[in-house]
């Protein structure tokens, strides 16, 4: 069965290039060395080479490799770097990210549920992996305290991405995260540039994520329609208001897309 695993690895990953989701040699050799089956049910190791998010317990999934392939891509990782995530889940693309820092990286990954961050951590043994550390709590405010960072991964979808999380970054850093509505995300990367904000948006699909929680997540602000954005506190709201600046300067750089696929997280 390894045999016919290690196959399918790297049918996925060929399939991940042609499709463009796979773009650099790095993020190919990240997918060829991490064993996906490692971070699934044992009855589900036979599934773990299909491009689909499967469910790895307490309503959380392991993201298609798609999306993942796609954030990391986005999120440009360099040897040496420090990485932070949001959303550790059972720690596969705590994993992918290691390969990316390697030896003299870190990877310090989050994750709110106990059970999920004590899997996590017991996945990232199994492949030995020592440059990687899962801490059980609330996202933001745990990376707050692990700052800074070089790159920050959010695997959870944000109605938009946390002020204190941009303010973590060291200066040319960037953060990854699907940001939109509970039913529907884009995935955005934004730049540290001289202080202020650069964005980015991969239009050419939209993704559907397991919501952030906690004080940046939707249960925390509420939409107002007539001001088309979600409010909660003064600071937030100049935030969010440099935020739907930086989504209008985005929008007039791209071309209307007519149609699209969505991924799952």
């Amino acid at each position: 069965m390894t045999n016919n695993l290690e196959e399918k690895r790297k049918q996925l990953v060929h399939y991940l290039k042609d499709i463009q989701s796979i773009e650099t040699k790095e993020v190919e050799k990240a997918f060829l060395k991490i064993k996906r089956e490692l971070f699934l049910p044992k009855e589900m190791a036979d599934m773990a080479y299909a491009d689909e998010a499967l469910p790895i317990g307490f309503d959380q999934t392991i993201s298609q490799p798609t999306t993942i392939a796609i954030m990391l891509e986005m999120l440009k990782v360099k040897e040496g770097m420090k990485a932070g995530e949001i959303g550790a889940g059972c720690g596969y693309a705590s994993s992918l990210l290691s390969q990316l820092v390697g030896d003299t990286g870190k990877v310090i990954s989050v994750e709110v549920i106990k059970e999920l961050a004590e899997k996590g951590k017991k996945n990232i043994e199994k492949h030995e992996i020592k440059n990687v550390e899962i801490i059980q709590g609330e996202g933001v405010k745990t990376l707050q305290e692990k700052a800074p960072f070089d790159r920050i991964l959010i695997s959870a979808a944000c109605p938009f991405i946390p002020k204190e999380l941009f303010d973590s970054l060291n200066e040319g850093g960037k953060i990854v995260a699907p940001v939109g509505d509970r039913n529907s995300q884009t995935m955005q990367c934004m730049t540290k540039i001289k202080g202020k904000p650069v964005k980015e948006e991969y239009l050419k699909t939209y993704f559907v994520f397991v919501p952030l929680g906690g004080k940046h997540g939707f249960d925390k602000f509420y939409w107002n329609p007539g001001k088309n954005k979600w409010i909660k506190s003064q600071d937030d709201r100049i935030w969010l208001k440099k935020h739907e600046q930086i989504n209008q300067r985005t929008k007039d750089q791209h071309k209307k897309i007519q149609s699209c696929t969505c991924h799952r997280d």
